[in-house]
């Protein structure tokens, strides 16, 4: 197959030397509910038609690439006291695979526990290019099922406005949970 990226043989989507010159992750952090720090790895134009392959078969292999590069390396370095859950957003299956399962998938480590149909969206309202205010006036009413951790790493592709983040957490915090952090891909204000 072809690289997607410079279009040379590879046995990979994404050939090792574009893996390592075009996707090595820069930190990013902002807040939000006030105080809960929301990490991502790289800025939103350099991976936005990487995102773009989400639901598409292609997509498994790139979301696994950027995963392994980004939140695995997060987790092989991420000393923590206390062994926690870690929960991917909206985890259910579109286009053959769920994109916040593979990224969960690669925080499996002594101190993270990945967990997959913990936290699922009653509603499946598309939130590409709405407002602030459309995305809070259609809620994603998460159903919440237990795990044994009280802490918590939320696990989404990107965070735009928060909201989704914002609402996994309250959800999360009236079952008596603490989310200490969430980790995405890119954050759209990071451009």
């Amino acid at each position: 197959m072809r690289c997607m990226m410079c279009e040379r043989f590879s046995l990979s989507h994404i050939c090792p030397a574009c893996q390592d010159s075009l996707l090595t992750p820069t930190l990013h952090k902002r807040k939000i509910m006030g105080s809960i720090p929301v990490y991502s790895f790289f800025p939103y134009n350099d991976i936005e038609p990487l995102l773009l392959t989400k639901h598409t078969d292609v997509g498994y292999y790139i979301y696994t690439i950027l995963a392994k590069r980004s939140l695995g390396a997060f987790a092989r370095e991420w000393g923590y006291e206390n062994r926690v859950a870690s929960i991917g957003i909206d985890d259910h299956v579109l286009s053959g695979y769920s994109h916040t399962a593979v990224l969960n998938r690669v925080l499996k480590s002594p101190n993270i526990t990945p967990y997959y149909g913990k936290l699922r969206a009653r509603e499946h309202y598309k939130y590409a290019g709405k407002s602030v205010e459309e995305r809070l006036m259609n809620p994603r009413q998460f159903h919440y099922k237990p795990f044994p951790e009280n802490e918590v790493i939320l696990v989404d592709d990107i965070v735009t406005t928060g909201t989704t983040l914002g609402e996994a957490f309250e959800v999360l915090h009236a079952q008596g949970k603490k989310v200490i952090l969430c980790l995405t891909l890119t954050d759209a204000e990071n451009k």
